[in-house]
């Protein structure tokens, strides 16, 4: 970001002539200022959102707060690692004079953490999928349990794919053309974080927009006995929530992605200050889908702007879990039977008036 000189980072060995040449940051301290205030507020809001999603995870026992709640704390870790170790300590506190292995690590978890903060939409976007196209089988595959399990496994794998990310090229700061590892780790990096979730984006719910409007046609039909069919509206809420959060996310993220690309091919950040302003630029506008979901859930979800009041407000709420459908069923035809056991028990036990015996007999 700011033009400052990096004795330990990768390309520490390049010439003066090469320093003299290195294109410079344009906005000088503007990304500062902005990361520091969307670390302000983006914290703050996402604890809120975190507090105000555990009390509805715990109240109605559904795998969609789960997803959230991996979503928001995987948006957490990106705003810690990526902006304010990446961005703030390093650049603009210790000008990123520090250790080699220091700066590889750190990298190695920002690219983790991006990586959680996107693939955690992706069991959100399949769940919704099965819910409105498969409800009978969301009934018995979407459950927390499970829900915390995928969660596990993507945070692994996002761990995981964070490792190669280690040999990662500062942009800003090396000189030469970009050589085959560091084309094979932006690829893996497009791919990984932009490519793949939004062809997966794209595909379920462009599925789910047809099934939606497959029931709107049907709901302006009338059945056999006259009634019309409706559709359910928390699921038309959850889905709104959904399209919003992936579109949101390939919105502010596609101008990375492009100028990335763009380095790679045509023209690279260290020589070019107009690639230098766009990647920049790119970077602030990226890393503003950390903060933005808090506001997303409250424009849709009026559980989730109820749960937000309560928090803030310093009420409790009802924070006992609701039983499932299926164990309020057995329950209600537990009583039932109670019920009509206990009355042919006292129809046993009565005693028949004269009149009646004679009729019974």
């Amino acid at each position: 970001m700011i033009d400052w000189h990096n004795g330990t980072a990768p390309g520490q060995q390049e010439d003066e002539r090469s320093a003299q040449e290195r294109s410079e940051c344009v906005l000088a301290y503007i990304p500062v200022i902005y990361y520091s205030a969307l670390l302000c507020v983006g914290v703050p809001v996402n604890i809120l959102t975190l507090v105000a999603l555990y009390r509805l995870a715990v109240r109605t026992q559904k795998a969609l707060y789960v997803y959230l709640l991996a979503l928001t704390g995987s948006d957490i870790l990106s705003q810690l690692f990526i902006i304010f170790v990446g961005f703030l300590l390093e650049t603009a506190v210790f000008h990123r004079d520090v250790p080699v292995l220091l700066l590889r690590s750190v990298s190695m978890m920002e690219f983790s953490a991006n990586h959680a903060s996107i693939w955690a939409t992706v069991p959100l976007t399949v769940d919704r999928y099965v819910a409105l196209c498969h409800p009978l089988l969301h009934r018995q595959i979407s459950y927390p349990a499970r829900a915390r399990r995928i969660i596990a496994v993507v945070f692994t794998l996002a761990l995981a794919s964070g490792v190669p990310f280690f040999w990662w090229s500062d942009m800003w700061r090396v000189s030469h053309a970009p050589n085959n590892l560091d084309t094979a780790l932006i690829w893996t990096h497009v791919t990984i974080i932009y490519f793949l979730p939004c062809c997966i984006f794209l595909v379920l719910n462009s599925l789910i927009i047809l099934r939606l409007r497959k029931r709107q046609r049907q709901q302006m039909c009338k059945d056999e006995s006259g009634q019309h069919l409706a559709l359910p509206g928390k699921l038309g809420k959850t889905t709104a929530m959904l399209l919003a959060v992936t579109s949101v996310f390939a919105i502010l993220w596609a101008p990375r992605t492009g100028v990335v690309l763009y380095h790679l091919y045509v023209s690279s950040v260290h020589n070019d200050w107009r690639v230098h302003l766009a990647y920049d630029l790119a970077n602030m506008l990226a890393m503003l889908n950390t903060a933005v979901n808090f506001f997303l859930y409250c424009f849709v979800s009026k559980p989730f702007r109820a749960a937000v009041r309560d928090v803030l407000l310093f009420r409790g709420g009802p924070l006992h879990p609701r039983r499932p459908l299926h164990q309020q069923r057995n329950a209600a035809n537990a009583s039932t039977s109670s019920i009509s056991s206990t009355k042919r028990f006292q129809r046993e036990i009565t005693p028949l008036s004269p009149k009646r015996a004679d009729i019974k007999m």
